[in-house]
């Protein structure tokens, strides 16, 4: 069962790990012995969080790195390709929302900003997309890897008031699914592509949705969903580590082109 599981020496290239819930992805997968490389547009946090596993023993390093800008992300390949000459996996965490993508009493469905809409699609569907032309590319040449992109309960059951990040993450489903069969066919039975959809978790990009920014209490949009998750809580960030280290490992050896829900039973319920 460990060799199942096992991560020793697997280069993981993370974006967006700068982040809470994939800067917590980073640092759990190097303790498993995976090689992992934080990519970011502001480099502050991922140093931090890289720093943090270097100090414990782990390989980590930091690339400054804009999802939306082929360079960059031409550039972040190279180095990694420098430094450890493959890549095993990469996780699609890059991603987010904009207040002006969306709508609240004062901004109504029609004056949603053009601009908005698409800065939110492109970090997130665009955003996810680059990376896996550019890295995919390298899986496809050594004939083996793993792409893991990061979905949202948003995309199966789209909520109010996010129009524009609901649809941009339903893109990334059926993306995951298409690349999936794309790969297996055209280049290697080894190449897995899946994707994890985490539920409700308290990140910069939804807290001023879900928390009132004075009080720390949580607003009625977040009261609503402790209501509509079974396990009546937020999710915390540790617990989207098992399903990435399965879906890392040989462990999901036979798995490929699913959205995997990490919700506590949200995307089951109801409402009744």
């Amino acid at each position: 069962m460990d060799n199942l599981f096992d991560l020793k020496s697997k280069v993981v290239v993370i974006t967006g790990a700068g982040g809470v819930l994939c800067g917590c992805m980073a640092q759990e997968i190097a303790k498993l012995g995976a090689k992992v490389a934080l990519l970011n547009r502001s480099v502050d946090n991922a140093n931090a969080t890289a720093a943090k596993i270097n100090e414990a023993g782990g390989e980590a390093f930091v690339v400054a790195c804009d999802v939306l800008k082929e360079e960059d992300v031409k550039r972040a390949f190279d180095e990694v390709m420098q430094k450890w000459g493959r890549v095993d996996a990469l996780v699609n965490g890059a991603g987010g929302n904009n207040k002006l993508a969306t709508t609240s009493e004062e901004q109504s469905f029609f004056d949603l900003s053009i601009d908005a809409v698409k800065s939110v699609f492109g970090v997130n569907f665009i955003g996810t997309f680059l990376p896996c032309q550019i890295f995919g590319k390298q899986m496809a040449a050594q004939g083996s890897g793993v792409i893991i992109n990061i979905s949202s309960m948003a995309a199966m059951k789209p909520l109010t008031k996010i129009p524009a990040y609901a649809s941009a993450k339903a893109a990334v489903d059926n993306f995951t699914q298409w690349l999936s069969v794309h790969m297996c066919q055209n280049y290697s039975k080894e190449i897995r592509v899946n994707a994890i959809a985490p539920g409700f978790f308290l990140t910069k990009q939804n807290r001023f949705l879900l928390t009132d920014p004075e009080t720390g209490d949580y607003t009625a949009r977040g009261k609503s969903i402790i209501d509509h998750t079974p396990m009546a809580r937020f999710g915390e960030a540790q617990e989207l580590v098992g399903t990435l280290v399965w879906l890392l490992s040989d462990a999901s050896k036979f798995v490929t082109g699913i959205v995997v829900p990490v919700d506590g039973g949200y995307s089951s319920f109801g409402g009744i």
